[in-house]
């Protein structure tokens, strides 16, 4: 029933050929959370509880800064402080427990958006690995992606070996790494003349492909921190 309820979404991601459908998916998840998050599920109980003991990141806090729901942000701090920051840091430091430090350093990397997210993109990759399984067409789909990432390659490999019985693993596995090689080799080459376009000898030659071979790079090695030019 799951893969279901991900496939129209998971679809929809991999039908921009545009970069990493993995990124899509993200984007796609975070922009939910956050609409929802400073919407009117900030005030129910069980979402409160959660966000007052999870916290957020920097990221995720900049970007709901700047969505200008000042208030709403503003009460869900309110209520961190109050409910987890404050009532750990009373406990003090000099004589706290083993337990005590582990919560604060746990705290650091806490986000109640990257959790949720995350545990929903995984869901949606395990989905993107059964339709891959059970649809010629999704499979060609995923053979003509321009790429993943090198943040999301990894959870797209994870994804296949949790999901996919032992014997069809390394076919998914295979059909992954062929489009990673495909666009890195071509990616290699368009740098390379890049970096060659600043020898005078070159300087009259075509750029081909490669004026925009740093950005993309950036976008292939990065991904995650290219979200932010997705988003615009």
């Amino acid at each position: 029933m799951r893969e279901h309820i991900y496939t129209i979404p998971v679809n929809e991601a991999f039908d921009l050929y545009s970069g990493c459908p993995v990124c899509a998916l993200y984007k796609k998840l975070e922009d939910n959370e956050l609409d929802i998050i400073l919407g009117a599920a900030m005030m129910e109980p069980d979402t409160r509880i959660q966000t007052n003991d999870r916290g957020f990141c920097g990221k995720h806090f900049d970007i709901m800064f700047n969505l200008k729901n000042r208030l709403g942000l503003a009460l869900m701090i309110e209520s961190h402080l109050s409910h987890n920051i404050i009532k750990t840091l009373k406990g003090g430091l000099i004589n706290a427990n083993k337990n005590k430090t582990k919560k604060l350093e746990k705290q650091k990397s806490s986000c109640y958006v990257c959790e949720r997210v995350e545990h929903s993109l995984s869901l949606m990759l395990e989905t993107a690995a059964l339709l891959w399984r059970g649809e010629k067409e999704f499979r060609d789909k995923l053979l003509n992606q321009p790429y993943f990432c090198m943040s999301h390659y990894p959870e797209m490999l994870s994804a296949g070996e949790k999901i996919l019985p032992k014997k069809l693993y390394p076919d998914f596995a295979g059909d992954c790494r062929k489009v990673m090689v495909k666009y890195a080799e071509k990616l290699y080459a368009d740098v390379s003349w890049f970096v060659k376009k600043f020898d005078y000898n070159n300087e009259n030659e075509p750029w081909g492909d490669s004026k925009d071979a740093v950005e993309r790079a950036i976008k292939f090695l990065s991904g995650y921190k290219d979200l932010e030019t997705l988003r615009k």
